[in-house]
């Protein structure tokens, strides 16, 4: 008996923390999507707050063992654009390497310290993402946005903020 419990873990499963995420689980959060399909996939949001028109909504999502908040803004009941806070345990290499395998070698990067900020221009959107190292790299947020300038002023100063 005392030997089956000793050699059980070496016969143990073990995978990388995001190994098994995949982008598309944030393709509901895109600009222009309805946030009526939201409210049926994730539950209904947490109204953060309303300004001009515009609500500020946050979501759980739910992903096999992962749970991180998205915030989005919404007008009319069609998402702006979106913030996801990725989950710290998630490896950035592998979050990263996603993100180049959809969105081809990223168009800007900019390092302050010990953080990195990339993004990518692919028309109509705009794909931000951040990440930071100490002892391992990790993923901060993930960000996507119309890469056109929006005439509601308040948009546009938000947006002119990533850019």
């Amino acid at each position: 008996m005392l030997c089956s419990l000793v050699i059980s873990p070496a016969f143990s499963k073990v995978e990388k923390p995001n190994y098994d995420f995949s982008l598309d689980t944030l393709n509901d959060f895109f600009p222009e999507k309805p946030t009526a399909e939201l409210d049926k996939k994730y539950g209904k949001a947490e109204v953060m707050g309303e300004k001009n028109g515009i609500q500020t909504l946050k979501y759980q999502v739910s992903y096999l063992r992962y749970k991180f908040p998205v915030v989005l803004q919404a007008r009319d009941g069609a998402v702006l654009d979106f913030f996801a806070r990725m989950p710290s345990y998630f490896l950035h290499d592998v979050f990263f390497q996603s993100l180049v395998n959809r969105h081809g070698k990223q168009d800007t990067y900019r390092k302050v310290g010990e953080e990195a900020v990339y993004a990518w221009e692919k028309k109509p959107l705009r794909h931000v993402y951040s990440a930071a190292c100490t002892i391992t790299c990790f993923p901060i947020f993930y960000t996507v946005f119309p890469a056109e300038p929006s005439a509601d002023p308040l948009i546009k100063k938000m947006k002119d903020a990533y850019r």
